[in-house]
């Protein structure tokens, strides 16, 4: 089996992080994958703002607790040390996929480099609100964007999931 279907096939979703920092090198090529993800018309529509300052990081996880409407001191990004946002130009008839299939290249290779993911929703809540047009503003972000996702990385605490079965009658051939 080819090195690629098989961290396919074995990448899970980590729930729980230890505090230690992604590498900057080993950061940096799971940012490059997102880049050479696909996308409509090879227009390139999404960005990706990484977040590794801990004070910015517990901001943007305030916001999106509070989007998600859990009780204080819950942390949606399990304590991940690194957040990395994708949005995507809303003007982009396929900004959405484009963002979604740059998300499955960070998860991936992530995986692929020992280091734990999770896809976090509730990006395109957090960058509607002012707060969030403020934080693009102030990286100097300007245009109207779609949040698609956080991808949540950092080196997993505990056992890593097990791959689960797949279900059945989960996909039809037309011959």
């Amino acid at each position: 089996m080819s090195v690629v279907l098989d961290e396919m096939k074995t990448r899970r979703s980590i729930r729980k992080f230890k505090p230690d920092m992604v590498p900057a090198d080993v950061l940096d090529q799971i940012i490059e994958a997102g880049t050479f993800a696909a996308n409509g018309r090879g227009l390139q529509s999404p960005i990706i703002i990484a977040v590794t300052n801990k004070e910015m990081r517990d901001k943007i996880m305030e916001m999106n607790r509070m989007i998600g409407g859990w009780e204080e001191g819950f942390d949606p990004f399990y304590g991940a040390p690194v957040i990395l946002i994708v949005l995507a130009d809303a003007s982009c008839p396929t900004a959405v996929y484009d963002g979604s299939l740059t998300m499955g290249n960070l998860m991936l290779a992530a995986h692929d480099l020992g280091i734990g993911s999770c896809w976090i929703h509730r990006a395109k809540e957090e960058f509607e609100s002012e707060e969030g047009k403020q934080i693009l503003e102030g990286l100097g972000i300007t245009g109207d964007y779609i949040g698609v996702g956080h991808c949540a990385l950092g080196f997993t605490d505990g056992a890593y999931p097990d791959v689960i079965p797949r279900k059945d009658n989960r996909v039809y051939y037309i011959r």
